[in-house]
């Protein structure tokens, strides 16, 4: 099965399917705008994956997991040297730190996470390489593709939803002339809501506050759901507010914040 295109043709999800389906070992790359994915298989079950920069090792998976500190990551990093991981993975359960069960529960959630990753690209190109087994170094997993193809088109049902409710990310926003200031808002909401300013665009609030194109969509259209904010054309500008602001836990804090935020563009 020769796989080979692009992401505006053939979704994450039809490939899963289709690996699924033929039960095919081998590995699925898959270059973003900004970043390149492997996905390793074996007869049609995930085994392996890591995006971008990280390598997906145990040790920065267990890291990641707090089943590691700081001190213990750095201190298998240079001094395992050329260690696999499956050793690695030997000498921390015999030392105590972790259960065999640890290993491979955290391991399956990073897999599956890249995936999920992978469901909000809709720009780049894959290829499926038979010859590029999984990992030999690495701890492999045996995941069915089942759950997570059926949880890859619900979000591409959602994603298709708010890209007609949001096409384009180059809008911007600003709060409405008759805000809700009695809202309880997520810490994700609240990385949106203190970069609104009309001069800058989603795509800019979206690079500052870290997320993706499905998170800043996603976010947004709650916000206006709730009341709270209106699209605009943006002058492209750099986000200026200040990071530190937010987010609060402190219900009272919140309104004043919004309402000096709302205050100050309005006096724009």
């Amino acid at each position: 099965m020769a796989l080979r295109g692009n992401l505006r043709d053939f979704t994450v999800t039809q490939l899963l399917n289709l690996i699924n389906l033929a039960q095919k070992t081998g590995t699925l790359i898959v270059d973003g705008p900004t970043e390149q994915a492997y996905v390793s298989f074996r007869e049609g079950k995930l085994a392996y994956a890591r995006i971008g920069q990280d390598d997906g090792s145990l040790a920065s998976v267990l890291h990641k997991a707090n089943k590691l500190n700081v001190n213990q990551y750095r201190t298998i990093t240079e001094r395992a040297g050329k260690i696999t991981d499956k050793e690695l993975g030997l000498l921390l359960i015999n030392a105590g730190y972790v259960s065999q069960e640890d290993i491979l529960l955290n391991l399956q959630s990073y897999f599956t996470d890249v995936i999920r990753r992978l469901f909000t690209w809709v720009e780049g190109f894959f290829r499926f390489e038979n010859e590029i087994l999984p990992p030999e170094d690495r701890i492999n997993v045996r995941l069915d593709l089942e759950n997570l193809i059926i949880e890859g088109s619900r979000q591409l049902r959602e994603w298709e939803q708010l890209t007609d409710e949001i096409p384009s990310l180059d809008l911007a926003l600003k709060f409405t002339e008759r805000p809700m200031t009695n809202l309880n808002l997520s810490v994700e909401e609240w990385r949106v809501v203190k970069y609104i300013d009309p001069k800058n665009s989603m795509k800019q609030i979206a690079a500052a506050a870290k997320l993706n194109d499905l998170e800043i969509r996603r976010i947004v259209y709650g916000l206006i759901q709730a009341g709270l904010v209106e699209m605009v054309r943006a002058s492209n500008k750099i986000p200026t507010l200040n990071p530190k602001m937010f987010p609060t836990q402190d219900t009272e804090e919140q309104k004043t914040l919004i309402n000096k935020l709302i205050g100050r563009i309005q006096n724009l």
